[in-house]
């Protein structure tokens, strides 16, 4: 249940009745509120141990995307990191997407997905020119696009020649909320899906130096890796229900967040529970941290420069409550009023 199973959801609540076109569906990963809805799959749900190998089959994403058949409709809403803006809509059909980032796969992040083995590199260098050019192709299938932070929108720009609308992801800030009392600290915390571009190991390798309390909150890839790597003050919590990840917000001394991220739900969640932020100068983070206000940042992604960050943000005096009041710019309706007006703006024929 990442940021885009959190825009999923609130999808589901204002098309009750739309079925969700996906490639493959693991229920174990996802809400109730998500598998009580219609999912129909690509023909890759069938593919044996397709749950945890997905990524192995990324070059037949685009096939598996494009043959999925879909009804008569008024609209389609696609939200797409990878190939699902890629959906071959019937005549008459706009298309809305709202585009988490072009294919990071195959234009930003290659060398942090690909660069650490020679042979998925050699195999990467062979995949990836065809799949940036379908991933620019089938963008043109695109009415209108909305992007959830300036940062993709630059990308989005870029990479597809395309404008889009700025709709910031929704953050329920009813649900993340300050605590009771001042806050206990006594140990920093990273949530995160464990994965090369996230960069938990920079943090890991940072704090198994301080020696000073890191929590990290996620699972993935680079789970193992990490382990092998980090000293006794970091615990893996692998996968936590959202009661303990709030408890987590709430207590924490600040959250680290070291990667580049397209805008990141994590850093907001936890200034909706009064955490101040560490992080990486680069990315959506910066539309959402207010410097020594809400957070502070590094400029370099090295061990010292996140541990000088670190120190200088464990010593300043920032107010939980302004933390708090950041985030709620980023409350559920806001992005609800923004997904109505580019609706109405896409089925008028206004194109991005």
């Amino acid at each position: 249940m990442r940021g885009g199973e959190r825009v999923l959801e609130i999808l589901c609540d204002a098309f009750p009745k739309a079925p969700i076109y996906t490639l493959i569906h693991n229920p174990v990963a996802i809400s109730k509120k998500i598998n009580d809805h219609e999912i129909r799959t690509s023909w890759l749900q069938n593919v044996p141990g397709i749950m945890t190998r997905y990524r192995y089959f990324l070059p037949l994403f685009p096939s598996a995307i494009e043959g999925m058949h879909l009804p008569n409709a008024d609209l389609l809403i696609s939200t797409s990191h990878c190939v699902a803006k890629g959906l071959r809509t019937k005549p008459g059909t706009k298309h809305l997407c709202y585009c988490f980032t072009p294919m990071r796969y195959a234009w930003t992040f290659h060398n942090e997905y690909f660069g650490g083995n020679s042979v998925k590199s050699l195999i990467a260098r062979a995949v990836l020119p065809s799949l940036r050019n379908w991933d620019k192709k089938s963008s043109r299938r695109v009415h209108r696009f909305l992007a959830l932070s300036r940062h993709v929108q630059k990308r989005i720009k870029d990479f597809y020649g395309r404008d889009s609308d700025v709709v910031y992801p929704p953050v329920d800030t009813s649900r993340w909320t300050l605590a009771n009392g001042a806050r206990s600290g006594g140990f920093d915390l990273i949530v995160s899906a464990l994965v090369p571009y996230k960069r938990v190991d920079l943090a890991v390798r940072a704090y198994s130096r301080l020696a000073y309390p890191l929590k990290i909150v996620g699972v993935g890839t680079e789970l193992a890796a990490l382990r092998r790597i980090a000293s006794p003050n970091i615990e893996f919590l692998g996968r936590q229900t959202d009661e303990a990840i709030l408890a987590l917000y709430r207590t924490c001394r600040l959250l680290i967040f070291p990667g580049e991220e397209d805008f990141g739900l994590v850093p907001v969640e936890a200034q909706a529970c009064g955490a101040p932020i560490v992080a990486y100068r680069k990315g959506g983070v910066l539309e959402s941290v207010e410097e020594n206000v809400t957070g502070v940042f590094f400029d370099t992604q090295d061990e010292d420069s996140l541990l000088d960050a670190a120190s200088r943000c464990a010593t300043a005096r920032l107010d939980a409550t302004t933390i708090r009041a950041n985030a709620e710019r980023f409350g559920i309706q806001n992005f609800i009023d923004g997904l109505e007006d580019s609706i109405v703006k896409c089925m008028k024929r206004e194109r991005f």
